[in-house]
């Protein structure tokens, strides 16, 4: 009788320990993953080439975030500083005057502000940028193209397959070095 007993101690014993070193299994190998995916670094993100953008919409329709990642950026150092610049007004106003209804930006992301005859600043407002790029049309059309798109980091979600970049019809969307992820344009377009 006691070796009966015996024999079912020394099974419970050995199912016991068997779970036991299968959950130990289970988490060591979860915690591997785990800490492999926090120690991991992805090395490029997203953005767009400034030279190859056409600013189609896209970035505002397509994005996976309700307001896209894509904002217009503003290279202060090409900027033409105009009075009627048409990047902020529209290509072909009623008019050539700077009243509001002229405006090009939907939301009004675009902000204009008076320097000295007959010089303007305009910044971009990023909270209410929706990346629709019709100012960087404007301005890529009739002006010298200081205006141009990019993913802000900050607000992207890090897509392993950017939605947008999918269907970009110039495919001006490349992964760059997360260490250095924006694309600056410049008065010198690359050679």
């Amino acid at each position: 009788m006691n070796s009966l007993a015996d024999n079912k101690q020394t099974r419970r014993r050995f199912v016991g320990d068997s779970l036991r070193v299968a959950g130990a299994i289970g988490l060591g190998g979860l915690a591997a993953v785990l800490v492999g995916r926090k120690g991991r670094t992805d090395c490029t993100v997203w953005q767009i080439d400034p030279y190859k953008c056409i600013a189609c919409d896209k970035c505002a329709t397509e994005c996976v975030l309700d307001v896209s990642a894509v904002k217009c950026v503003h290279n202060f150092a090409m900027c033409g500083y105009c009075e009627l610049c048409t990047g902020y007004f529209e290509p072909e106003p009623n008019s050539l005057n700077s009243g509001a209804e002229n405006q090009l930006c939907p939301t009004g992301a675009i902000v204009r502000k008076f320097i000295e005859d007959p010089y303007h600043e305009y910044t971009i407002d990023e909270t209410l940028c929706i990346g629709c790029g019709k100012c960087v049309k404007g301005c890529s059309a009739f002006g010298n193209g200081s205006l141009y798109m990019q993913v802000c980091h900050d607000l992207c979600v890090g897509c392993n397959e950017c939605a947008i970049a999918t269907v970009c019809p110039s495919q001006a969307f490349c992964r760059v070095p997360s260490s250095d992820p924006y694309l600056l344009k410049s008065n010198e377009a690359p050679s």
